[in-house]
């Protein structure tokens, strides 16, 4: 267990954030569940990086690549909304909950070492301003 034998990183706490509403912001999913689109490269073991999956690409398609022992895969065979919640936010987009649904959401394999994280999620930010994302959806699994 690496893991518990890490030191984590003390906090200051974070002052409150001003912002637009809720029904303002553009959102976007970020999801641990190892989810690619079926013909991309698939994860590998401790994989840092991330993958792309456009907003309109038919989620029915996508390919879970987090496999563990531990970690019970039916839910998302029966309902990709498990892990990839994207008919929830078109729904909350359509009732004026939330301002809209981001173009791209993103994907990283879970169980991966922070380390090995850090400059793919720095770069994800980058994208995710470029893209006017103020809001993220974190599915962690």
């Amino acid at each position: 267990m690496v893991f518990l034998a890490k030191d984590c990183v003390t906090l200051e706490p974070a002052p409150w954030v001003d912002g637009p509403t809720l029904a303002e912001r553009r959102v976007a999913i970020v999801t641990t569940a190892g989810l690619q689109r079926r013909g991309d490269r698939p994860f590998s073991k401790g994989a840092g990086d991330f993958r792309i999956i456009p907003g309109d690409y038919d989620a029915a398609d996508l390919v879970m690549s987090h496999i563990s022992v531990n970690f019970d895969r039916v839910g998302f065979q029966q309902d990709w909304n498990i892990v990839f919640p994207i008919d929830r936010l078109r729904e909350l987009a359509a009732d004026g909950v939330i301002g809209s649904v981001a173009d791209y959401h993103y994907s990283f394999l879970g169980s991966t070492k922070p380390d090995e994280l850090e400059t793919s999620a720095r770069h994800l930010a980058g994208i995710l301003k470029e893209d006017a994302v103020d809001a993220v959806l974190l599915v962690p699994i």
